[in-house]
């Protein structure tokens, strides 16, 4: 299928070999096509917009289509539905955080690692807002990844090898690595979905402020920490 959108012309139009000049003040409009990649690209822009907006339950087929110009057969031909076109945007969005929060992480010192990933999590939010709130909404319910337990999950898995190193170094069991670091990844992702609508203190003071608990909470870990009150399961 070819689609395409209308722009304003100014050229004239000639019918059986005889210029028709237009009348004052109309202009005659030329069909500019789009190629599949571009029209997909837009559809995908146009839903990523809708998505963060409305989320997935508000958004429908009809709507993106009308944003774009274009019938519903034509999404449905990109992308098979909704859940097809929801389904790159958040796989788009998903792959753009974890290759800056890994492609972040140079650092030799514990502390600095902990800082990049602050602020790749925090610019990310920063630059892709649209691309976090869609992340941070309910996923459809058929959908097992893309949600922001499993995002979660994929960053601290990334994290997972440097804690065990350092809690090799320090005598800890590294076997407890990736209980730290969904603890270490979950605490800057939900303090990112708060400042995310609040943009208040400025984002190195957030790091910082966020940076300050983890490592403070590190530099003091107990090999075998214990329970002080009275509950012990």
């Amino acid at each position: 299928m070819i689609d395409s959108v209308a722009t304003d012309s100014d050229s004239s139009n000639s019918t059986s070999g005889k210029t028709r000049t237009p009348a004052p003040g109309t202009r005659r409009t030329r069909r500019v096509r789009m190629t599949g990649a571009e029209r997909r690209e837009q559809l995908l822009d146009i839903g990523r917009a809708l998505f963060a907006e409305r989320g997935f339950e508000g958004t429908s087929v009809e709507e993106i289509a009308a944003k774009a110009g274009v019938s519903k057969p034509v999404v449905y031909e990109h992308f098979g539905g909704k859940e097809g076109l929801y389904a790159v945007v958040v796989d788009r969005e998903m792959r753009q955080l974890l290759d800056m929060v890994t492609g972040a992480l140079t650092a030799g010192h514990p502390r600095e690692l902990l800082e990049q990933a602050a602020f790749a999590l925090l610019d990310y939010i920063e630059t892709y807002t649209d691309g976090f709130r869609i992340l941070v909404r309910d996923s459809p319910v058929a959908q097992s990844t893309g949600t922001f337990a499993s995002l979660i999950s994929d960053i601290a898995t990334q994290v997972e090898d440097i804690l065990g190193l350092e809690f090799k170094a320090r005598g800890f069991d590294p076997k407890l690595a990736p209980l730290y670091a969904q603890a270490l990844v979950g605490m800057v992702a939900l303090t990112g979905q708060w400042w995310l609508d609040v943009r208040k203190p400025k984002k190195a003071e957030v790091a910082a402020h966020l940076v300050n608990l983890a490592w403070h909470g590190l530099d003091g870990l107990e090999p075998k920490p214990r329970l002080v009150g009275h509950r012990r399961a």
